[in-house]
């Protein structure tokens, strides 16, 4: 059964767009041009339609989540979730050594210690848009614990640094951002030096090419609907010059290690303090460019080394360039909602962060609100519509299963190491292959319907046959008897125990904590039918065990079933 489900899953993820898939039903996902939108009513009609808003919105949804968001209504509940704050990947990792040492007193942290961190948050913290936001942000602000310059401890700090930004305004973002000893490590701008004439050094360009490329304006001009600008023979129009990276990255010398004393051995590393790959890089004037910069339209004068007012305006500049609104909105809105927004969702973002309703430029919690609360996020007709939606990353489907199914850690440190194989989840938490993260965010499958319609699907590039039967076999493990050493984070499913000697309301359960009511009468069927061949004996005197084991079978094989499903897989 398993196998013959695996083949269907793989089918849809790489044809997308099928025919069948055993059930002679057509299915066809992402993007789109819906015609017209209705009314959105702040408030949830049922639990099915809570737990949409809240799979966009969490990393998935629970039973108490959808009683408050169905009492409280959408936008109260987000008022709520703005407020909320994260507990710290720094502290947790600090802790832990100390947990640690005193088993091995040589003990020191690895990227496991943040990867426990990262689920532990995922699947309990109260501030669950927020842990969201940090996922989607370190999406866009990549760095990576592949990278062999990345220091554990220092990731951690960078997570936390996006949480604490998540909400505030996109500019204090990109300069905590730019600052930050890991992603000077990670894009090469730590210790980068000004010119020399005599010896031929030049500035490293690195991070002055990917923060205007990846982290803000993109490579060519857009309108603020995200629709791509042309000049009058129709080209586009490239929003900046190697001329503007090879200035910009003048901008970002003179920058190292914190030290509280700083020297010029300092600045190459030289007696490191402890802290030094959590705190912001410092200013050494010394190895800052003195001579002109010239760049997207801005000219700082050549004079006395004056680092931090370089850095302020050339900040200043991209953070108010026409491009920034339109690009992290689309940027968030795939992250969150669909892979393919309308020129009109996109622009109606976009004038948010133009200004949130007080003047306010760049207001990070405006904008998410807004991406949440839009029409098109929100309007159940356009999740009826085949072309509408968006292939949920594995990381997140995982957290799904946690928060759906009560799931717990014995040790309470969810000791789950790297999931980043593509026979496991294909993906682990700040450990992408690249500074392009996972996938790009207009990746077009080759070879498919979507690719036919010139739809991006940014998640299906880490999708390959290799993949799917990676997630399908670790999740049959997962659902079976858990995941991490010892298989330590585990669900004894009580919830769908007690319903599970009835077919129909175990898999109503399932189309309202996985599909939020949207699965397909074929789906249903097959689950049902499926459900209702694990059969459960007459109870007698001695048998209540196998009655246990029984019901507690057919729990693991509906959420299985349900899991793997191409109608799970894609989330709309």
């Amino acid at each position: 059964m398993f196998n013959r489900l695996r083949v269907c899953a793989l089918s849809a993820l790489l044809l997308v767009g099928l025919s069948s898939c055993g059930d002679g039903g057509g299915f066809s996902v992402l993007g789109g041009n819906p015609a017209r939108t209705t009314p959105v009513e702040n408030t949830p009609d049922n639990a099915a339609v809570a737990a949409r808003f809240l799979t966009q919105a969490t990393f998935g949804p629970t039973d108490n989540d959808i009683k408050t968001v169905m009492a409280k209504g959408y936008a109260a509940y987000l008022d709520g979730q703005l407020e909320a704050q994260s507990p710290s990947h720094l502290a947790y990792m600090d802790n832990r050594l100390a947990q640690m040492k005193l088993i091995n007193a040589s003990a020191s942290l690895n990227a496991n210690q943040f990867y426990e961190s990262y689920w532990l948050y995922a699947a309990t913290s109260q501030a669950q848009l927020r842990e969201r936001m940090k996922l989607a942000l370190s999406e866009i602000f990549v760095i990576s614990l592949l990278d062999g310059v990345i220091d554990a401890r220092g990731a951690a700090s960078y997570y936390d640094m996006l949480g604490d930004n998540a909400f505030g305004n996109y500019r204090t973002l990109l300069e905590q951002v730019s600052l930050h000893p890991q992603m000077g490590r990670y894009l090469t701008h730590l210790a980068n030096q000004k010119e020399n004439t005599t010896t031929g050094l030049k500035p490293d360009e690195n991070y002055a090419r990917e923060v205007l490329q990846l982290m803000s304006i993109g490579t060519v001009m857009l309108n603020n609907d995200g629709t791509v600008r042309r000049d009058g023979s129709g080209a586009t129009i490239p929003t900046y010059t190697p001329a503007d990276v090879s200035n910009l990255a003048k901008v970002f010398t003179g920058y190292s290690w914190y030290h509280p004393a700083p020297t010029n051995s300092t600045f190459f590393g030289g007696s490191r303090d402890p802290n030094a790959t959590v705190r912001p890089m410092i200013y050494y004037a010394n190895y800052h460019s003195v001579t002109e910069k010239i760049f997207l339209g801005t000219t700082l004068p050549a004079g006395a080394a004056n680092g931090p007012n370089d850095l302020k305006t050339a900040l200043d500049t991209i953070f108010n360039h026409p491009n920034v609104p339109p690009f992290m909105c689309h940027r968030l809105i795939q992250r969150f909602v669909t892979s393919n927004p309308t020129p009109g969702y996109i622009g109606r973002c976009s004038a948010v962060f133009i200004n949130n309703g007080s003047g306010v430029r760049g207001d990070l919690k405006a904008v998410i609100k807004a991406i949440l609360l839009d029409r098109e996020a929100r309007d159940l007709s356009l999740a009826a519509t085949p072309s509408f939606g968006k292939l949920r990353e594995p990381m997140i489907r995982l957290t799904n299963w946690m928060r759906a199914f009560g799931a717990t850690s014995i040790s309470g440190n969810y000791l789950i190491t790297s999931t980043s194989a593509n026979t496991s989840l294909g993906q682990s938490p700040l450990s992408s292959p690249s500074v392009f993260n996972f996938y790009r965010p207009g990746y077009v499958p080759p070879n498919t319907r979507l690719g036919d319609q010139n739809l991006t699907a940014p998640e299906f590039q880490i999708v390959d046959e290799v993949t799917v039967a990676g997630y399908a076999n670790t999740m049959q493990t997962v659902i079976g008897s858990g995941i991490g050493s010892g298989t330590d984070v585990r669900s004894a499913y009580a919830a769908e125990v007690a319903i599970a000697g009835d077919a129909n309301t175990l898999v109503d359960r399932m189309n309202t904590m996985l599909l939020f009511g949207q699965m397909s009468p074929a789906l249903r069927a097959r689950l049902v039918e499926s459900v209702n061949s694990v059969a459960i004996p007459a109870p007698t005197a001695t048998n209540a065990a196998t009655i246990a084991t029984a019901k507690l079978n057919r729990a693991k094989l509906a959420i299985y079933m349900t899991m793997v499903s191409p109608e799970y897989l894609v989330q709309r």
